[in-house]
């Protein structure tokens, strides 16, 4: 049997919810073919939020890890592709603080590769019925914080990684006309289908500019 990590951020930028969280946590204890679910909140703060991901991949000992955030406008659910070296937030972070042009690690590559399977997990969640693509940007806000974090961290260890942005919820657009959203039970339905197809399927190595690091 194996373990699978799956995490989501606290509300941030004064929201009263944070959809990626609210999938996340619903989805506690899952038993998959073959996998067992477990969840973590990670704070919305640079530095920290790391930190206690990698305080949760020694507890739990997973043999994957996917953190997962909200990117909101976005139509669908993202599988992240690629985590980049670099802090630039457009907003504070939950301590409010706001690093601009800020290196992740100092002595760290310019970008790493997510292990997962990413494609194969984004038409798992076409097949069923949930909208999803894979994306190039995880930004550079606290999400590509935890992502570079949980792919330089793990670099060389057993264990699959990853990150998952998943759309506003229908409630957080009611004063946002035009603004696409989607359905909690989708979004849960979405990562069941993500992460069952990311246990399953075949990953890639860690690389990094396009060579292997």
């Amino acid at each position: 049997m194996k373990t699978v990590l799956l995490t989501g951020f606290e509300p941030f930028n004064g929201a009263a919810i944070n959809p990626a969280w609210e999938a996340v946590r619903a989805l506690d204890g899952w038993e998959g073919p073959g996998f067992t679910v477990h969840t973590r909140q990670l704070p919305c703060v640079f530095g920290l939020s790391t930190r206690l991901l990698l305080d949760a991949i020694e507890e739990c000992k997973p043999d994957l890890v996917i953190a997962v955030g909200q990117a909101g406008g976005r139509p669908d659910i993202t599988v992240e592709r690629i985590a980049i070296n670099i802090d630039d937030a457009p907003i504070p972070d939950n301590d409010q603080w706001q690093p601009l042009d800020a290196t992740i690690v100092a002595a760290g590559p310019a970008a790493y590769f997510a292990t997962l399977p990413i494609k194969a997990m984004v038409q798992a969640m076409r097949d069923g019925g949930v909208a999803a693509s894979v994306s190039q940007t995880a930004g550079t806000f606290v999400c590509n914080h935890v992502f570079y974090g949980l792919m330089h961290f793990t670099y060389g260890l057993p264990l699959q990684a990853g990150f998952i942005h998943v759309p506003f919820l229908p409630e957080q657009v009611l004063d946002k006309p035009g603004v696409a959203a989607m359905e909690l039970a989708h979004i849960i339905d979405g990562l069941r289908a993500a992460v069952t197809a990311a246990v399953h399927g075949a990953g890639i190595s860690a690389r990094v500019g396009g060579a292997t690091h």
